[in-house]
């Protein structure tokens, strides 16, 4: 484990011998958080501190395509070019499972000229991130990750079941914060926490969620960058757990039909760096003008975000009304029923939680999105709407209501791509048409139930 932050390769360098590695896995999280790379040697790995692959590696749909023509190769070079890539030494982490001793470390991604490659998803927080810095501010964030763990499933025409726990019993009913119910894996998270400690991964509280088998793990607050690498993390080291107590672990949006779907919300406030103040309070403790301009900011925008926080078709299963999941974007303080809530909190700790995003969303692009959005509203001093004090779910849909809807709205407002990056904005809505499309040649069972002999 590693205690301190490792900023350079000599530290680094000193870190794998300390822990006497064998083996690297270079990693890159592609468009959907699928890690990729590739696993070297020690000494190659220290020979060559980087590595190169295709520039598509990164701009792949989640079914390993990609488009044949279009303006997506006004981005990516028709010709495969390669990226290079560079190792960021303070995300190296052991990987737990592993026989031999092994390092996984994240690369960045460059082109032939030292530039970042704009559309990986780690650049474009990065890009918003130098945003905020250049006003002097630090964002400061705390993702709940919500994932079901589901009885082993191999055949894709099944339905998803709640797995078997101690009891030799799968659960059939919602154990909102039940202990007991927790406890029915207490092995599997066991290993859980074991592996994260090693990983040093700053995991916080664990609760049973909703859904039968539907959990929720929270993240001690931090910045941006190092969190979204840990919740990259942190979904590979629950997917290998899992599959180790012959169960699946999914972060699917919606991946039990009757059951409520899974989100990450995501808690959000801006600390002026020069001082130290939470910027969302006046001295008074009272809320400041930039609280209310950062959530009309995401009043304004996230409609026309939602697919690069609902990136999949089955996204939108999980925003339907009264399902536990925001259909709009009303705010309110202690109000769960919103899509931008305020918890009670002391003024310095005060903060806004964006609760549309999906457990299925990348983490990169999910935290560039929700801090852009709020980024764009403290600059043009946007007004939010009245606070919303009562039920959310009774008010009407304000968010698109599909994948194909989505992208529409997200390729209709330049302002998101001038922030993001116009490059990001290309590839990313390419590759999710292509997903679309492919959806779209597949016959569900509801279609051939209902559709078969009645029409």
């Amino acid at each position: 484990m590693n205690d301190k932050t490792i900023n350079s390769f000599n530290e680094l360098e000193l870190w794998l011998d300390e822990q006497r590695v064998t083996e690297i896995e270079c990693l890159v999280p592609d468009l959907t958080g699928v890690a990729r790379g590739k696993i070297l040697p020690r000494q190659k790995f220290t020979e060559d501190r980087g590595m190169r692959l295709p520039e598509v590696v990164v701009a792949v749909s989640v079914t390993g395509e990609f488009p044949e023509e279009g303006a997506y190769y006004d981005v990516i070079h028709a010709t495969d070019r390669d990226m290079h890539l560079q190792p960021d030494p303070s995300t190296v982490r052991i990987v737990p499972w592993a026989t031999d001793p092994t390092a996984q470390v994240i690369h960045d991604c460059y082109d032939k000229n030292g530039k970042l490659i704009p559309y990986a998803p780690r650049s474009v927080l990065k890009r918003v991130c130098d945003l905020y810095a250049a006003e002097g501010w630090q964002p400061i964030v705390a993702p709940e990750l919500e994932f079901y763990l589901v009885a082993r499933n191999t055949d894709p025409d099944m339905p998803l079941t709640p797995p078997v726990g101690r009891s030799g019993r799968a659960e059939t009913s919602r154990q909102a914060y039940s202990i007991d119910a927790v406890n029915e894996f207490d092995p599997l998270f066991e290993d859980i926490y074991d592996y994260c400690e090693k990983m040093n991964l700053n995991v916080d509280t664990l609760i049973h969620e909703v859904g039968a088998g539907q959990m929720e793990i929270n993240f001690f607050h931090a910045e941006p960058l190092g969190l979204a690498d840990e919740v990259f993390f942190f979904k590979r080291t629950v997917r290998e757990a899992a599959m180790r107590h012959n169960m699946f672990a999914t972060f699917m949006a919606k991946p039990i039909a009757g059951q409520p779907g899974s989100a990450m919300h995501i808690h959000q406030s801006i600390v002026n760096k020069a001082t130290g103040q939470n910027i969302f309070s006046n001295a008074d403790g009272t809320p400041s003008e930039l609280f209310y301009n950062y959530i009309g900011g995401l009043q304004r925008y996230i409609p026309a975000c939602m697919s690069l926080v609902a990136p999949y078709v089955n996204s939108y299963r999980r925003l339907a009304r009264f399902s536990a999941a925001p259909i709009n974007i009303e705010w309110g303080y202690d109000n769960r029923t919103v899509g931008i809530r305020s918890p009670i909190s002391s003024p310095e700790a005060r903060r806004i939680e964006n609760r549309v995003i999906g457990a299925d969303a990348n983490p990169y692009v999910a935290m560039a999105m929700t801090l852009a959005c709020g980024y764009i509203g403290m600059k043009k001093a946007l007004k939010p709407k009245a606070e919303m004090k009562g039920d959310a779910y009774l008010s009407p849909y304000a968010l698109p209501r599909s994948l194909s809807e989505a992208l529409d709205w997200l390729q209709k407002e330049p302002e998101i791509a001038e922030i993001l990056g116009p490059e990001f904005i290309t590839v990313y809505t390419a590759i999710k048409e292509i997903e679309y499309a492919e959806f779209m040649k597949v016959i569900s069972p509801w279609e051939r139930e209902h559709l078969l002999l009645h029409v």
